[in-house]
């Protein structure tokens, strides 16, 4: 159910933007305090925008997580970024999020005059301050001179170790209209459990193969039978070529059941249950090139 707000509450949708890998699904994951968002040490690894929701006494945040912002160079790569830009403009706050251990670069700048243009207000958030080195001046004002510039507010945080995420979360609240709770209280994503499975499943694989395998993949969940005692969940990876697959496979099968292994822990975790995972691969060439394939997929350009 969802109740009615008190006179003084907040709400609002916030967008996470950014260039890829500065770590906005860690940080989404750390927010609503359960991991709903993939992450992995890969560039591009979020694909859908991806919904958390936090609620406190105060207020509800809806965090929209988008695919990192870059130069597309297939189909695939065209919806991520055209998803990402809508975003900046369906959203009421937006939180830009760099990488506070190297300084300021021409892609962080590309973002920066995107949301220059809109109307949408912009927090800059500095994220891995665990990890700043000596010259941490430096790059703090290769990044506050870009925001003062634009006039917008920053914060420093670290979405692996929370340090000033309380400080985000207030500043972020400050910056929201009062509203009533878009969803239930209990609530942290939007999106259902089955879309989550999938991902888990494609994060192992991120996490567990080469180089050329991460970005031809993607994840159909076939089916999913529950039972009082057991889960059973059939699931499909997508590649391009008969090689990737043989890679996913491995010898006598054994990266496809390092990958299941692993997969299924997570989604154990995600159901609070016991989970039977079966794996199969299958050959789509050039999925990404094609809108219909993307579609039937799960990737269409959002509204």
């Amino acid at each position: 159910m969802i109740p009615q707000a008190p006179p003084e509450f907040k709400s609002g949708f916030i967008g996470i933007i950014g260039r890829p890998n500065v770590g906005k699904s860690t940080l989404m994951n750390q927010l609503v305090g359960q991991k709903i968002a993939i992450t992995s040490p890969v560039a591009q690894t979020t694909r859908n925008r991806l919904q958390g929701i936090l609620t406190t006494k105060d207020a509800q945040l809806i965090f929209v997580d988008t695919p990192g912002i870059h130069k597309p160079h297939h189909q695939l790569g065209e919806v991520l970024v055209q998803n990402a830009k809508i975003a900046i403009e369906s959203v009421d706050v937006v939180l830009f999020v760099v990488d506070a251990t190297t300084t300021c670069g021409a892609g962080d700048r590309y973002v920066a005059d995107l949301l220059s243009r809109s109307s949408t207000p912009v927090i800059l958030g500095l994220n891995k301050i665990d990890e700043q080195p000596p010259n941490f001046l430096e790059i703090d004002e290769s990044y506050t001179s870009l925001a003062d510039a634009q006039q917008w507010q920053t914060v420093k945080f670290s979405a692996i170790t929370g340090a000033g995420l309380s400080e985000l979360q207030q500043l972020l609240i400050q910056n929201l209209e009062p509203g009533p709770y878009y969803y239930p209280p209990d609530l942290v994503t939007d999106q259902p459990e089955r879309f989550i499975m999938g991902e888990l499943i494609r994060e192992q694989i991120l996490l567990l193969t080469r180089e050329e395998i991460p970005h031809s993949v993607a994840i159909s969940i076939d089916q999913v039978q529950e039972t009082p005692t057991i889960t059973r969940v059939m699931a499909t990876i997508h590649v391009e070529r008969d090689s990737q697959k043989g890679i996913l496979i491995g010898k006598g099968g054994s990266m496809l059941k390092a990958i299941g292994s692993a997969a299924r822990e997570q989604i154990q975790k995600l159901i609070a249950g016991k989970v039977y995972l079966e794996l199969f691969v299958k050959v789509q060439p050039k999925w990404r090139q094609s809108r219909i394939r993307l579609a039937e997929l799960g990737y269409r350009v959002e509204e």
